[in-house]
């Protein structure tokens, strides 16, 4: 195969470099990875020239190339970047390069595939925080009107059945890290040898789901928190997905494998007329030389950038669902309201129940009205006490769903997602609404607008509780079409036009807890509600492969009451609060049920949690690699390293009577600092007669220890008894008010 290379692309950001050269008939990537620094015209040519591939044995007669859109046609064997037909032919792409455009930081490339009709722009955007993000457009052009009038085959829709996004991987990258999960266990890693062939990971729950891969992250052997080569990929969509990541025999070109992934697209879902365009998920690619922390970090700086993310303070949370369920009562409710306020609570959440016919989740979702045989004066009374606490007001919804013992499945059963054939079987006794259907769109859009406008909401809680099985559209005489892409998408217009209704109003993704956690609905909603689960032995560990995404101003984390509701563990308070600092705090139990004393250490741990969010919702979140797996020990740095919050946590008893010395990752070594044990959550139970000299120091106040011991001698940790936490503060010397400092010299 000929090549004439007319130019070579690099965009540089971060660390991170990214090469394309632009090659006749199709551009090919050099390189994706690490800073390769300002290339001249020779280093250039030279990187082209060891990006070339052997020609092997029983193999096509020229090197095989790893293109920008690698298909048959390069002799690749893997998974193409397309697949499609036009009623059975168009079957083998051949695609060519037309044009590019040029931008700081971003670059398109436009191809043209004639066998298939279609016309093809790539664009990738590399952002300041080194996250290189890639979206396609396929589209079929409008035929000329003045054109030959097309054959039947060429005037047959174009079935676009897959399109995935791929970049290359070195040899080295040969261990794969994913998630799975369940309901109230999401995001639970799993690890394991990336060999030959692929891994494939698909999504057809037409959410994201609590088994959903997360972060496909691929690294040298042995990588961890804070150290190893690291390659990862997110699909930013809430609809039914692809991830894979693959290696053959032969390589792909010059490099070993390649990590992709799109939507996964149902048969028949998109079928490109002449003029139509299908556009990809956004599919966002990091690398790192500094482990998962350094992912994390990237991502966590291109969230904070984003104009939309949340800037205001993150207010403490109360929502009502563990406190009352179903059993609504208004002078109940007040007095929680009253309690919260006094309590320190700055946005009351109204959970599920409130509206007709909902006494429990048999029936009423659908019918958005506030049901008057509950709240005879609507909830007003209740707006209006929170907000005179000057407290936010939230309310929770569940607009894509119904339950056919509702007003709106029995007046319009046309408005479900299903088949002609009749509705499979319900899911939490509820099926979905076809938001694609324009009179339902409506409906919801109106019925929304009109409960955020007269109880002045703050806030809503969006709920998705089931999969979509049999998601289709209905048509006459049976010929439905597949629906996951359209529903997809008319969720994201449906909150985009409430949203610029009600531009201060904040939505919460919630699915079942945390089956609805990608950047899809992230880039239209303000947090998500990591898992219905508060348990907090379950907590730590959820939070933490959730962090490995998001920051945690975006992560929903709530203090629960001392019997967990979903697993029946019961833990202390001072293990409870712990866990719910680090994230966009909250309340989940019923205050009228708690003592004095019980009250008024919740009170102390919410100024606390006012105290250190400043930090908690811009710092660095750190997480230290250790060989005891009963024991966590977590943070958040301050992006000067000048301050820090930790957590160090034990699960369940280990072999060892000591933890021994373990090393606080973040911190600058050459810099002196204090520690102290902060202890408004309460101290945890020791598994060990004392605890080191320096945790006994610290327990009266602030104790110096330079950053060399910090960091690289360690601290002999306590050993804690199991389901407790430690809290610790870090600051550094010079930032200390003055008596301080000379308190603790």
């Amino acid at each position: 195969m000929t090549r004439t290379t007319t130019r070579t692309v690099h965009l540089r950001a971060a660390g991170v470099s990214f090469v394309v050269e632009l090659c006749d008939p199709l551009p090919r990537i050099l390189h994706w990875g690490e800073d390769l620094g300002e290339l001249t015209g020779d280093d250039l040519t030279a990187l082209s020239l060891t990006a070339g591939a052997a020609v092997l044995n029983n193999a096509i007669d020229a090197p095989r190339q790893f293109t920008v859109w690698p298909t048959e046609a390069d002799g690749w064997s893997g998974t193409p970047a397309h697949q499609g037909h036009r009623s059975g032919t168009a079957t083998t792409p051949r695609v060519r390069l037309t044009g590019t455009d040029e931008r700081p930081g971003e670059l398109t490339v436009s191809l043209r595939d004639e066998g298939s009709g279609l016309d093809l722009a790539l664009t990738y955007r590399l952002d300041a925080s080194g996250i290189l993000s890639v979206r396609t457009r396929i589209t079929r052009p409008a035929a000329a009107e003045d054109g030959p009038r097309p054959g039947p085959h060429e005037a047959a829709p174009y079935d676009l059945t897959g399109s995935t996004t791929m970049l290359p991987l070195p040899g080295r990258a040969q261990e794969i890290l994913d998630f799975t999960g369940k309901w109230c266990r999401e995001r639970s890693p799993q690890r394991g040898r990336l060999g030959h062939g692929s891994h494939v990971r698909e999504v057809r729950r037409g959410r994201t789901g609590q088994d959903a891969p997360h972060l496909l992250t691929v690294g040298v052997p042995g990588f961890g928190f804070r150290k190893g080569e690291v390659w990862a990929l997110h699909v930013a969509w809430s609809g039914n997905q692809r991830w894979l990541a693959e290696r053959l025999p032969e390589g792909a070109g010059a490099h070993s494998g390649v990590l992709g992934g799109g939507e996964l697209l149902a048969p028949g879902e998109i079928r490109l007329a002449p003029g139509d365009t299908y556009t990809s998920p956004e599919c966002l690619f990091a690398w790192s030389d500094q482990g998962l922390d350094g992912l994390a970090d990237r991502f966590h700086d291109m969230l904070r950038s984003r104009p939309q993310h949340p800037r205001a303070v993150r207010p403490l949370t109360l929502n009502t669902w563990e406190a009352v369920y179903f059993d609504h009562h208004q002078d109940r409710l007040l007095d929680l309201a009253d309690l919260a306020a006094a309590s320190g609570v700055e946005r009351l959440v109204l959970d599920d129940g409130w509206f007709l016919g909902r006494r429990d989740d048999t029936a009423g979702l659908g019918d958005w009205t506030v049901d008057r045989t509950v709240w005879p004066e609507g909830l007003g009374p209740l707006a209006d006490r929170v907000h005179s606490h000057g407290m936010q007001f939230g309310l929770w919804v569940e607009p894509e769903m119904v339950n056919l013992d509702s007003r709106m499945a029995r007046e319009h059963p046309e408005w479900i997602l299903g088949p002609s054939a009749g509705l499979g079987p319900s899911a939490r006794h509820q099926y979905v609404v076809n938001l694609a259907h324009e009179e339902a769109f409506a409906y919801l859009l109106e019925s929304l607008d009109a409960l955020v406008t007269e109880y002045a909401i703050d806030y809503l809680k969006w709920d998705h509780n089931r999969d979509l099985h049999e998601a289709v559209h209905r048509a006459a005489y049976g010929a439905d079409r597949p629906g996951v892409h359209a529903q997809t998408n008319a969720l994201y217009r449906l909150i985009d036009v409430l949203k610029s209704r009600h531009p201060a109003l904040e939505i919460e993704s919630c699915s079942s807890g945390g089956g609805r956690v990608d950047l899809g609905i992230l880039a239209r909603t303000d947090r998500v509600w990591a898992s219905d689960c508060n348990d907090p032995v379950e907590r730590q560990s959820i939070q933490r492969w959730t962090a490995q995404l998001l920051p945690p101003e975006l992560i929903g984390s709530h203090v629960g009451a001392p019997r967990s509701h979903t697993t029946g563990r019961i833990t202390d308070a001072s293990f409870r609060q712990i866990t719910a600092l680090f994230g966009h705090a909250g309340i989940e139990d019923d205050l009228t049920a708690r003592t004095p004393d019980e009250l008024a250490a919740l009170t102390h741990w919410a100024a606390l949690y006012k105290e250190l969010r400043p930090l908690l919702h811009s710092g660095r979140v750190v997480r230290a690699d250790l060989d005891d797996e009963t024991t966590l020990l977590h943070g958040v740095v301050a992006r000067d390293a000048g301050s820090a919050l930790y957590c160090w946590a034990r699960l369940e008893t280990s072999a060892a009577g000591q933890s021994g010395r373990v090393c606080l990752p973040g911190l600058d070594p050459g810099r002196p600092y204090r520690v102290r044990i902060r202890s408004e959550a309460g101290l945890p139970l020791l598994h060990q007669g004392s605890g080191p000299a320096w945790y006994t120091a610290a327990l009266d106040g602030w104790v110096p220890l330079p950053g060399t011991v910090l960091t690289r001698a360690g601290l002999p940790m306590p050993t804690l008894a199991p389901n407790q936490a430690l809290l610790m503060e870090i600051a550094v010397a010079e930032s200390l008010p003055t008596a301080q400092r000379d308190a603790t010299a």
